[in-house]
């Protein structure tokens, strides 16, 4: 599998200095002719030659053509060129559509460059023809001046020194209407400005332009001044300058969307997903989905992507019938998730980052979510290369959630209320139910080693127990359901033992003594007498200095509950008595009230 193609383009300059050509002379006549012979395009301006000889660098390995020159206000620009201007235009027109240079590129008759800085020796401004372009119309180059930009994108401000109010309201009305939400853009991230970002200056955006002046120590009149904006939107864009925000064709997917391709870099595809690992320490990853299927595929992959690692269980979740969201928030890492179903295809994507990031990723969610295209209706194949090791723990490449521990419990109503060991209890942030459902401690019995837990919200159990009301005779044979492999099998297994003894090793008559051999997942599963009765719940092993055999293991017998039960408002069912089950049926029988508790 090859990697995907990268439509990518350099960052935006923070910022570009404009001077009006009124305010300027010409260095010498003979720069002016030639200045009129070609043009070039002017892609960014820095205030240091030493960022300007960075960024040409950066530059120069996708444009052989780029340039440097000084110009007449002590800045450097960065051009490619040059060119002749019947080529310019279209030039133009053909980069910014393959977002290979900033929007806010521009053709530029170079009247205001001076010396020369790059490439190295670098003389004179010659002109050489436009390499032949595709045809594309402007509108179809040129980014809608509506839409949504990201911070990289937004226009940069021109500067004055000094300006006052007047003054800085007539350059306001220069502003575009995509510079207008730029700046209410970087006034929210600022803490500023709480409504639309739709490019309007209304009461609010001024009352956020007069606080924002106040905390910086201007004069608060509600209208920005040509440096104060720059200051703004430079302040505002340094936070994702190093993310490298770019759109990516992701051909096997059939997906192209806005990334933050100086942080992710293609990995591999394993389907459903293409995985863009991190780079750095970042943490930052993204995963395109991309499946055929529709709304039913849809709603089981709504619920296989909350098993998985890099959906933490705490976040809103919502589902309608065409899309779902999951966000996930846990203390190592929080992750955001969409899809919807298109033309027969499930298309989406998750990206995942470190929760100090979640102010810049949520606004990068943002982009990228407004930039989501589906480039076509296939998806990937189910199966792509060689099979996949075989892993309980992998889906996809992706870590599935797992439990910390399992262990077995019975259901003691009709209301889900289940009791189970405490060997689980005390190291658990959650505790869940039958894999789903969040359950809290009601009562305990520490000394006895069960607990009693009630859903967060109410259960139909098939089944429940009902409990012996004799004590089984010695050496008769009792089976013990748990789930021995904790949360491997979707069913408890049955393991047969016999009753070795009434009471303890020490003489404890709360507990009964069982030959058998179990595994740990086991504990908390009912015991059955042959007739499907409850006769005891089987205990944890004891941590003890004291090796016992294998065999030997401990239930609690009923009438040692009763406390806890009533502590914890359960009232206990009794068996009235039946004829002896097959080992068929007593498997079905303990199935419909046996449950896997899990700690989280």
């Amino acid at each position: 599998m090859t990697a995907p193609t990268f439509a990518t383009r350099l960052p935006a300059a923070l910022r570009v200095l404009l001077i009006a050509l009124s305010l300027l002379l010409p260095a010498v006549t003979g720069h002016m002719a030639r200045a009129q012979e070609a043009v070039w395009l002017q892609i960014e301006a820095h205030p240091t030659l030493a960022e300007a000889e960075q960024r040409a660098r950066a530059y120069a390995g996708a444009f052989p053509n780029v340039n440097g020159f000084r110009m007449a206000s002590g800045w450097y620009a960065l051009a490619l060129g040059p060119y002749n201007a019947a080529g310019a235009a279209a030039e133009l027109r053909n980069l910014r559509a393959g977002l290979l240079i900033p929007s806010d590129s521009y053709v530029s008759d170079g009247s205001l460059y001076r010396e020369p800085f790059w490439p190295a020796g670098a003389q004179g401004l010659g002109a050489r023809p436009a390499p032949p372009v595709s045809v594309q119309s402007l509108d179809e180059a040129t980014p809608d001046a509506d839409a949504p930009a990201t911070p990289e994108q937004a226009a940069p401000i021109p500067e004055v020194i000094e300006e006052t109010p007047q003054q800085a309201r007539a350059a306001e009305r220069d502003l575009t209407r995509q510079d207008r939400m730029a700046l209410q853009e970087a006034l929210q991230w600022e803490g500023f400005y709480a409504s639309a970002i739709d490019g309007a200056f209304g009461a609010g955006t001024r009352n956020a332009m007069g606080a924002y002046q106040a905390a910086m120590g201007y004069t608060p009149t509600g209208v920005l001044t040509t440096a104060q904006r720059q200051e703004l939107l430079e302040n505002y864009r340094a936070v994702f300058a190093d993310l490298g925000l770019a759109s990516v064709m992701d051909e096997a997917a059939q997906i192209e969307m806005i990334m933050p391709t100086d942080k992710v870099a293609f990995a591999d595809v394993t389907p459903p997903f293409v995985h863009y690992d991190s780079r750095d320490d970042s943490g930052i990853r993204v995963i395109l989905i991309s499946q055929s299927g529709g709304r039913s595929a849809l709603a089981g992959l709504y619920n296989v992507m909350q098993t998985l690692e890099i959906v933490p269980p705490e976040g809103e979740r919502s589902r309608s019938g065409d899309s779902f969201t999951l966000t996930g928030q846990g203390d190592d890492l929080e992750s955001y998730t969409w899809a919807r179903t298109e033309g027969g295809s499930i298309k989406g994507f998750t990206v995942v980052w470190k929760p100090e990031d979640r102010r810049v990723m949520q606004r990068v969610i943002e982009t990228m979510q407004q930039s989501f295209r589906s480039t076509g209706s296939g998806a990937l194949a189910d199966v792509a290369g060689d099979e996949p090791e075989e892993r309980i723990d992998l889906l996809a490449g992706l870590q599935i959630r797992r439990p910390t521990m399992s262990r077995s419990g019975v259901y003691l109503d009709r209301s889900g209320a289940v009791l189970t060991v405490t060997e689980l209890l005390d190291s658990c942030e959650r505790l869940t139910i039958a894999g789903d459902y969040d359950a809290q401690i009601v009562a305990r019995d520490d000394a006895l080693g069960l607990a009693v837990l009630k859903p967060s919200q109410r259960m139909s159990p098939v089944s429940y127990a009902r409990f012996a009301t004799a004590t089984p005779r010695l050496q008769s044979e009792l089976a013990v359901s748990g789930f021995s492999y904790e949360d491997v099998l979707d069913l408890p297994v049955m393991t047969y033992g016999t009753l070795a003894a009434t009471r303890g090793l020490d003489g404890d008559e709360g507990r009964a003594r069982l030959q058998i051999e179990t595994l740990p997942g086991d504990a908390g599963g009912p015991v059955f007498d042959s007739e499907g009765a409850v006769t005891g719940v089987l205990l944890a092993r004891a941590d003890s200095d004291r090796q016992l055999p294998e065999n030997v293991m401990f239930a609690a017998r009923p009438d040692a509950m009763s406390a806890l039960l009533a502590e914890a408002g359960v009232s206990a069912s009794m068996a009235e008595g039946g004829a002896t089950l097959t080992p068929t049926a007593l498997s079905r029988h303990a199935a419909d009230m046996t449950v896997l508790v899990s700690c989280w």
